[in-house]
């Protein structure tokens, strides 16, 4: 199983085109819209911590859970440097152990696409249900069947960013809507490259999955959204917001 070690080197590059702020601010509108104070947030699979600083920074009582060590090591730093006092735990998603309940969980840009077990899923599920408040939300995104099948698939990707050349290879296997990920890191050092490797897979869930699993822990699936919007999502969208709320 991958550490995302050399994946957490780059991931903000590669990601340059995420506007976390904007993301920060849809989730207000979100908690809005839903009438909800979000109190204590757990920010789960938070990876580099750039949407935690972000809510952080919009006055949230948040803090940020991940697996991966390295993408907790950059997180860190990044707030470090924004002079912000973040609490980030190593922890995986399906083995959560709080220091006590939350009112709100998020997950964002499809981190809990890479569980790519129903069963572990469940547990992740299972343990966020534990620790969250009495009428608390979960709510994250996830890529969709759709995207995986017909935009991911077997597919090769190439980004060529200043500081790293990576190409992206997918292996598709549809029984299970698993896309398999290779991944070629090529550090730029003036005229020459330091080469890394990086593999994971990424699993997409069917609504009626993702219903399934929330009931089977006391989590009712309220909304789904196309994610960004507040609109219902379509068969050919991309990725889907998930508003789950414990009972």
């Amino acid at each position: 199983m991958s550490s995302y070690s050399y994946f957490a080197k780059f991931y903000d590059d590669l990601t340059y085109n995420v506007d976390y702020s904007k993301r920060a601010l849809y989730l207000l509108d979100i908690f809005k819209m839903l009438n909800h104070n979000p109190g204590l947030t757990l920010d789960l699979a938070c990876g580099t911590g750039s949407l935690t600083i972000e809510l952080k920074k919009l006055g949230l009582d948040i803090y940020g859970v991940d697996k991966s060590q390295n993408m907790l090591c950059e997180a860190q730093n990044k707030a470090f440097s924004e002079n912000l006092n973040i609490l980030f735990l190593c922890q995986d998603a399906t083995k959560l152990d709080l220091y006590g309940t939350v009112n709100t969980v998020i997950s964002s840009l499809d981190s809990l696409n890479h569980i790519t077990k129903k069963s572990d899923l469940q547990l992740c599920f299972d343990k966020v249900s534990l620790f969250l408040e009495k009428d608390g939300y979960f709510i994250f995104d996830m890529n969709t069947p759709y995207k995986h099948k017909h935009i991911l698939g077997n597919n090769t990707f190439v980004y060529d960013m200043p500081s790293v050349y990576c190409v992206w290879q997918n292996s598709y296997l549809e029984k299970d809507n698993i896309v398999n990920i290779e991944l070629d890191f090529f550090e730029k050092h003036n005229n020459t490259y330091t080469r890394y490797e990086e593999s994971f897979s990424e699993r997409a869930y069917s609504y009626e999955e993702i219903a399934k699993l929330a009931a089977n822990c006391g989590l009712k699936l309220c909304f789904c959204f196309l994610d960004m919007t507040m609109n219902p999502i379509g068969k050919t969208d991309q990725r889907a917001l998930y508003i789950l709320k414990k009972l």
